[in-house]
């Protein structure tokens, strides 16, 4: 508030010190003032004549030419002390009036243009303690606000909750999606989707733990659709979390059999079952051939093989890293292998080197999150 008066007192004053002489009354300009410098120069003329210091042909003709620039300064001096003097009283109150007209406008206008498009209920914050938004993310915030306050005006407006809802996961504002999915789930209806999308929401604002609200959403999502694959993935994890690998088991190993051979979702259920059975995953890491192959190799020669495999996949991914498939086969490998140090560094390595794919790397977010790697 106190840099608020200052800026107005500084304003205040620049605005005065350009408008205030049209608010002065009309006055005598410098003519007035030459007319005393003449008389004075006569004076010393005078004086230096008398003192020797000049002839009298010099002080004559000095005198001549400071009387000449004297009658003209005063007949200026006269007539502007005329034009003055027949400036009607209407027009000097015209000059005041658009002077102070002109105040007014130059300090309210700004006031009035920021307090209708500016943002005065937003606290201050300095420069460190405002977000660095990644480079092309600038005009994402901006929708969103924009989004946002639609939404503040019109909370009902169930479409609107649910375009954002997924915008605020994206972003990892987990808390808000839940609240944008339950307004959604409520204003628009309930249906399976958006009854697993809430779980969803929910998982991730527990940092991946399935609580009981969102076992409830799944389940009123799988009772409203057997075939949701994202509510019986998270049933699944939820048995396993619970402690019942078995059942989680059997519930990846049927969405495995129901699933079509292009379901964006394999790579993760599949890395889910290996995790809780314990057995590789199909396509993490070696072939099949590759395994059949060192089957009756001792257990710590024939470990100790597979780990060269995925060393020889971890190499070839790091010379070239666009391959998405190769880096979800490197993580899922180093998790079934117990190394999850590695499985992290190898999900990092992935997004650096697919940093320009977002959808890429959601994939590899969405795997990390189901291998239970995060954190």
């Amino acid at each position: 508030m106190a840099l608020w008066i200052v800026f107005a007192l500084m304003t205040a004053a620049a605005i005065c010190a350009v408008v205030w002489p049209l608010a002065r009354k009309p006055r005598i300009a410098a003519a007035g003032h030459e007319v005393v410098v003449y008389k004075d120069q006569l004076q010393e003329i005078e004086r230096d004549r008398a003192a020797g210091l000049i002839g009298d042909a010099e002080a004559e003709a000095a005198r001549l030419e400071v009387s000449r620039r004297l009658l003209a300064a005063a007949d200026m001096q006269s007539a502007q002390a005329s034009e003055a003097a027949a400036l009607p009283p209407q027009v000097r109150w015209h000059r005041r009036a658009a002077a102070l007209a002109v105040l007014f406008v130059l300090s309210c206008l700004p006031v009035g243009l920021y307090l209708a498009l500016g943002s005065p209920n937003i606290p201050g914050q300095p420069a460190y303690a405002r977000p660095n938004l990644p480079p092309g993310h600038e005009s994402i915030a901006a929708l969103i606000g924009q989004v946002e306050e639609r939404l503040a005006q019109n909370p009902n407006d169930g479409a609107g909750w649910e375009v954002i809802a997924p915008v605020y996961m994206r972003l990892g504002r987990f808390d808000d999606a839940v609240m944008a999915r339950r307004k959604a789930l409520a204003l628009n209806g309930e249906t399976a989707a958006r009854d697993a999308d809430l779980g969803e929401a929910l998982v991730a604002a527990a940092n991946g733990v399935v609580t009981d609200e969102a076992k409830r959403s799944f389940q009123n999502a799988v009772a409203r659709d057997l075939q949701n694959a994202k509510a019986r993935y998270f049933l699944g994890l939820a048995d396993e979390q619970d402690g019942n690998r078995d059942a989680a088991a059997a519930k990846w190993r049927a969405m495995l059999k129901d699933a079509p051979a292009d379901a964006p979702w394999l790579g993760l259920v599949r890395a889910s079952l290996a995790r809780v059975t314990g057995e590789p995953a199909a396509g993490a890491g070696p072939t099949a051939d590759q395994m059949a192959a060192v089957q009756n190799m001792p257990e710590a020669q024939r470990i100790a093989m597979i780990r060269g495999m995925v060393e020889k996949l971890a190499d070839r991914l790091h010379a070239d890293g666009s391959d998405v498939e190769g880096w979800l086969r490197l993580v899922q490998a180093y998790a079934v292998l117990g190394d999850s140090d590695k499985a992290k560094a190898a999900a990092a390595d992935a997004k650096r080197a697919l940093a320009s794919h977002p959808d890429e790397i959601k994939r590899i977010d969405d795997l990390v999150k189901g291998l239970g790697l995060e954190g």
